[in-house]
């Protein structure tokens, strides 16, 4: 540790005192941070993301372009020979064009993160005597906004080419709300895997290689009995399905089924886990 010598010693004595870090010194002075204030500085956070989305308006091309493209291009694609024709198809697809497009979504938080990280952003949070998962679960927050944009646009788009939710208006909200609870959830672990990659390019590949398999080996996109046994073995145990499939109980029939209870089971574990070591990842490689 290294030391100075202190000025106001008696002459002809010198003292040594340690030297203090100067996050350490804030750290000491400022008592522990209470939960309001945890609160209040993680919707600062929120707010100073959204801000920064304002100013990078390319950051929403995921959430406005890919529901539309997608919705579209597998409901014309595959609705005839899955379904007969694209109308009977709807009720299966949007549901899943939803979770899909969501859980993809939430991918970008851990490449934000790691981008602002490699910045010197975090560095400066680091001197600042803050709750210390604020400036994680900030930007998380304003990203509920681009998952609602998501979800919201996959609906219309639906009912555009002439999907008609039987749920009515409050099973299409319950789906949603359902879908962006999950993203968010989800998003706890490519926050942690943005603290622990190299890069964001890093964060982006890792990202891909655990979600893509996870949303095309579900129920999204094709009914379970048209799978092999292995293979649907796997599907039904899959969470993506749990979710595509509360989803679906809610947008075409209102109801709330056993589905949306492991669905919420499943975020509420994820978040457990995920949250705490993001935030112990966070703090170790600053």
């Amino acid at each position: 540790m290294s030391t100075v010598i202190a000025d106001n010693a008696p002459q002809g004595i010198r003292v040594r005192t340690p030297a203090v870090d100067p996050a350490t010194a804030v750290a000491r002075a400022r008592p522990h941070v209470s939960l309001g204030e945890t609160v209040s500085q993680t919707f600062s956070m929120a707010w100073r993301a959204l801000k920064k989305m304002r100013r990078n308006p390319e950051q929403f091309f995921d959430v406005t372009l890919q529901p539309l493209l997608f919705t579209a291009m597998f409901a014309y694609i595959f609705g005839g020979a899955i379904s007969g024709n694209v109308k009977s198809y709807l009720p299966l697809l949007i549901p899943g064009i939803v979770a899909q497009t969501v859980l993809t979504t939430c991918m970008s938080t851990g490449v934000q993160l790691r981008e602002d990280m490699e910045k010197g952003v975090f560095d400066r949070f680091k001197a600042l005597p803050i709750a210390r998962i604020a400036p994680l679960a900030g930007p998380m927050m304003a990203d509920l906004v681009r998952y609602l944009i998501a979800a919201g646009l996959t609906f219309v788009m639906g009912v555009i080419i002439g999907y008609r939710p039987g749920g009515g208006a409050a099973g299409v909200l319950g789906a949603i709300a359902l879908a962006i609870f999950t993203g968010w959830a989800i998003a706890w672990i490519f926050t942690f895997i943005g603290t622990i990659a190299r890069n964001a390019r890093s964060v982006q590949g890792i990202s891909m290689l655990i979600l893509f398999p996870l949303t095309f080996l579900s129920n999204a996109f094709v009914p379970v009995r048209t799978l092999p046994s292995a293979l649907a073995d796997f599907v039904k145990v899959n969470p993506v399905s749990h979710l595509v499939s509360a989803s679906r109980d809610l947008a075409n029939l209102g109801v709330i089924s056993g589905e949306a209870g492991w669905t919420l089971l499943a975020g509420l574990v994820v978040i457990v886990i995920f949250a705490p070591l993001s935030v112990y990842s966070y703090k170790r490689h600053l």
